[in-house]
């Protein structure tokens, strides 16, 4: 009997951002580039995988954030049972501040006691298991049609990426998953270069392709190439939240006094969000009981949709044939900005389930396959318009020019010392460790939404001006030792990257 298949796809991608020491620590941003990722990001992923079983590799595995993180939690705890003191005659405000306090111990003790403070280890177990699977990506979320003409810059990231993470995961995907779903014509060759057998495009490259696919969005198709394509819907466009859920832009970090809010932000330090409100989106008292019913009946909604549609497509392509409905999840903007995400997301397995359709992993889906409709993929990318306009705007097309010029130059410097050793390498080394950490398209998104752009300018400024500094050092053949040990240590992520990456490939 044929099967009807509806596949989640959650992108966790979390930007490496580290703009140096302030006040004798970290810099407050990192709170929320780190901290909260933690509490509304990894940990609720895995709490959702462990129901279901009963199941940035970098900062995962970092020991001083493991340190800083419990210490931000137990800030978080102080803070919500001071809260519900506060509000204690307000039932609806008291009822959050508890559900608030809970979601903080249960972060805290799901950290330490289940996941020993090893969230990678969490992610690789459930992987090993069949829980979830794990696709490969660029090294640093790499925009690829934007170097779609530098094939050397595409080599790099995906086979960064690729050794990525068979060193924190054990074993490579199959299946990439390209960076805000940017595709251009060309990227297929490189990706199928790398041993990968397919990877995802928005529904906009099926639909608009030279030759229309038969089987529209519910089968995979084919690149000239042979690589494997399955059609992908984002389910963050166009997306109107119910105004019974909790308005995140009214955040407690933004509604309270300094001293109201210590000691999860002291006074004097730049405020983060603590994803803790008492009002809705329509501007009222925000009632969690009430939302919780609200994600109910939307996961009824969003799974009585997809089986219609599925129903539909089943009868006609005919009786045998396997359907799909793929939908990708920007999980750290969902997460960001609804705090019921997850809630919902758990609901909807739990329904797509009872009502006959699988649950499954895009490699599952294509497991046995031979042979599919091969198309021309059209350029497209899961953005405002379908093109990546926000990643080139009036606000950040500043930074594409850099970028051009840094990864040409890096592509030079690799012809120019092909086998140099000692200080030298080291210098490459770390320079193209810069470059690829600026290359991270997130940086450009942060400043086209002005959400923490002021941080991301400065990281992606820095970034530049380093590695221009150790291409004029290249050429001048001198160096300040201080300066270059001090960059080593500011960025100790990649250890493993080797300039030479980005050579012609012959």
């Amino acid at each position: 009997m044929a099967s009807k298949n509806l596949i989640f796809v959650l992108n966790l991608h979390c930007p490496y951002i580290k703009v140096g020491e302030r006040d004798g620590g970290r810099c407050e941003e990192e709170n929320v580039f780190v901290f909260q990722r933690f509490s509304s990001l990894f940990l609720p992923t895995l709490n959702l995988l462990s129901f279901f079983k009963s199941p940035t590799c970098e900062i995962l595995c970092d020991p001083d954030i493991k340190k800083k993180y419990n210490k931000w939690l137990d800030n978080l705890i102080d803070f919500s049972q001071k809260e519900i003191e506060r509000v204690k005659r307000n039932a609806k405000s008291r009822n959050a501040a508890k559900k608030n306090l809970e979601r903080a111990i249960e972060n805290k003790r799901l950290y330490n006691e289940v996941w020993n403070c090893d969230l990678l280890k969490a992610f690789v177990s459930f992987a090993d298991e069949g829980y979830a699977e794990i696709l490969s990506t660029c090294g640093t979320y790499l925009f690829m049609p934007h170097f779609a003409d530098m094939t050397e810059i595409l080599n790099a990231q995906v086979e960064s990426g690729l050794f990525a993470i068979k060193q924190y995961f054990g074993k490579v995907s199959d299946g990439f998953f390209l960076p805000e779903m940017g595709y251009a014509p060309g990227i297929e060759e490189v990706i199928k270069s790398y041993g990968i057998s397919y990877t995802l495009l928005p529904s906009m490259s099926f639909l608009f392709s030279q030759n229309a696919p038969q089987n529209g969005t519910f089968m995979p198709a084919r690149c000239p190439n042979g690589l494997y394509i399955l059609a992908a819907e984002d389910f963050c466009a166009d997306r109107d939240f119910n105004p019974m859920y909790l308005d995140a832009s009214k955040d407690l970090a933004w509604e309270l006094s300094a001293k109201e809010l210590t000691p999860f932000i002291k006074e004097g330090k730049a405020r983060s969000a603590t994803f803790c409100g008492y009002t809705n989106r329509a501007g009222d008292e925000y009632d969690i009981e009430a939302a919780a019913k609200i994600v109910l009946e939307d996961a009824k909604d969003f799974v009585g949709k997809k089986a219609q549609s599925l129903n539909k497509a089943s009868i006609i392509l005919g009786d045998d044939a396997d359907v799909s409905s793929l939908v990708v999840f920007d999980a750290l903007n969902l997460a960001s900005n609804w705090l019921e995400f997850f809630d919902w997301l758990k609901e909807t397995v739990v329904l797509a389930s009872q009502s006959g359709l699988s649950v499954t992993g895009p490699g599952a889906v294509l497991e046995g396959k031979v042979g599919a409709q091969k198309i021309a993929p059209y350029p497209a990318a899961f953005s405002e318009c379908a093109y990546g306009e926000n990643l080139i705007s009036n606000k950040n097309s500043w930074m594409i020019r850099y970028l051009r010029k840094a990864s040409e130059r890096i592509v030079d410097l690799v012809s120019r010392f092909p086998g140099d050793g000692g200080l030298k390498t080291r210098l490459l080394n770390l320079g193209a460790r810069e470059l690829m950490l600026v290359q991270d398209c997130s940086l450009a998104k942060m400043v086209e939404l002005n959400e923490f752009s002021e941080c991301a300018s400065e990281f992606f400024k820095r970034g530049i001006v380093s590695f221009s500094n150790i291409f004029d050092a290249l050429g001048s053949n001198t160096v300040s030792t201080e300066w270059f040990c001090n960059l080593e240590k500011l960025h100790p992520v990649m250890p493993w990257l080797n300039y030479r990456i980005f050579a012609k490939k012959r």
